[in-house]
């Protein structure tokens, strides 16, 4: 694959089993068991069984190896396993892997999963703490010592410089809040299931770091979720409808730091993902008017506009107005604003899920789906479509 020309990997491989446990704040058990009830709970989706596995691919941010997993769950040999680096930005690009290991025939029946006890163990929101030394630490040394130490403060400096350049107030953050939570009110999995918000909500909420307040922010989840992937002539075969790879892709930009590119020439875009939506249109020869649904990354409301806007569905600042508008549907699910925060993989499954014509927020006639994984670090992307 090649920034500068399409890609052939589209249309060879396909989603055809989506598996959760519940999203809580406490699961009361590991993550290697919140993993293995996730994967067991994708094949039986997909009406595969653990025998039919031969590859496995998560994040480099877990606790459960592919190996362990394996054994865990009663796969036997493996010819694929593959981790990817930078958090949520890894949530697209683990499908991609997987569709890579079946295009090439590598693997047949690839598996995807992410599990952890985000609220209950480990919280990424608590920001750095104890990090060994790495090249990354010492990009974030930089920044540390001016009390920059937390994801939602990295943010904060990007989403301060947006409402400056165009001349808005954090209220257009809101349009995204209330959005997600009134998808997630009519979602029985989600977290704040029943539970909508309006921009008073918002207004109302407390200050975390201007200009984001609590609800710019996403949960911190406890929970697992599991995708698999085959190929397209085999998912024909399968129970449920397939969600073909329309194109899958990763992005880096210039100056690219984890979460910290504060050198670049601007803040008010996301160049990571401008990469990855280049390489989306230009491989699958599709234009955001061809789009019928929308499930962007959601860890903070800024990030969810920029995305909008590099994506091309709308003009630099215009992107509240956008969803204020309601011009695309968008994160059916609630996000992780407000079904889960599963470090993309849940939106994953309801961009399968609109294609299935199986959400609980049911888009007619959904036959397209965009999903984008976490911004302001290397990202990754898909476009999800129906068989045929």
């Amino acid at each position: 694959m090649s920034i500068r020309r399409a890609d052939s990997l589209g249309g060879k491989a396909a989603i055809v089993g989506v598996g959760a446990t519940e999203f809580s704040k406490d699961s009361g058990r590991s993550e290697l068991k919140l993993a293995v009830e996730a994967v067991r709970s994708a094949l039986d989706d997909a009406g595969l069984t653990p025998a039919d596995v031969d590859g496995l691919v998560t994040f480099t941010m877990d606790t459960s190896p592919e190996i362990t997993v394996a054994q865990a769950a009663g796969i036997g040999e493996l010819s694929f396993f593959s981790r990817i680096h930078y958090g949520g930005g890894a949530a697209c690009a683990t499908v991609q892997q997987a569709a890579l290991a079946v295009a090439s025939g590598i693997a047949d029946v690839v598996v995807c999963y992410r599990a952890f006890n985000e609220r209950s163990g480990r919280r990424f929101g608590s920001g750095v703490q104890r990090r060994e030394p790495t090249a990354e630490g010492a990009a974030l040394g930089w920044n540390l010592p001016y009390g920059l130490l937390t994801p939602a403060s990295w943010v904060a400096m990007a989403a301060q410089r947006y409402l400056h350049a165009y001349g808005l107030d954090p209220e257009v953050f809101g349009h995204v809040a209330v959005l997600d939570r009134r998808h997630a009110a009519r979602n029985p999995a989600a977290y704040f299931h029943g539970k909508p918000i309006t921009l008073a909500d918002h207004a109302a909420s407390r200050w975390i770091v201007e200009p984001l307040r609590l609800l710019d922010c996403c949960q911190e989840t406890d929970g697992g979720q599991a995708l698999v992937v085959t190929g397209v002539e085999r998912a024909r075969d399968l129970p449920r409808p397939p969600a073909v790879v329309v194109a899958a892709a990763q992005g880096a930009g210039r100056s690219q730091e984890q979460m910290t590119s504060f050198y670049r020439d601007g803040l008010t875009g996301l160049p990571e993902t401008a990469v990855v939506a280049r390489q989306l249109w230009r491989s699958s020869g599709l234009s955001p008017a061809d789009i019928d649904v929308g499930i962007l990354y959601d860890h903070f409301t800024p990030f969810v506009l920029m995305q909008l806007e590099e994506f091309g569905f709308c003009g630099p600042g215009e992107a509240g107005d956008f969803v204020a508008a309601d011009a695309l549907p968008l994160n059916t699910h609630g996000g992780q604003l407000g079904e889960a925060y599963l470090h993309g993989m849940n939106g994953i499954a309801e961009a399968v899920r609109q294609i299935r014509g199986t959400s609980v927020n049911q888009v007619a006639g959904a036959a397209r789906s965009l999903v984008t994984a976490g911004t302001g670090v290397p990202t990754s992307g898909l476009v999800l479509g129906a068989d045929g």
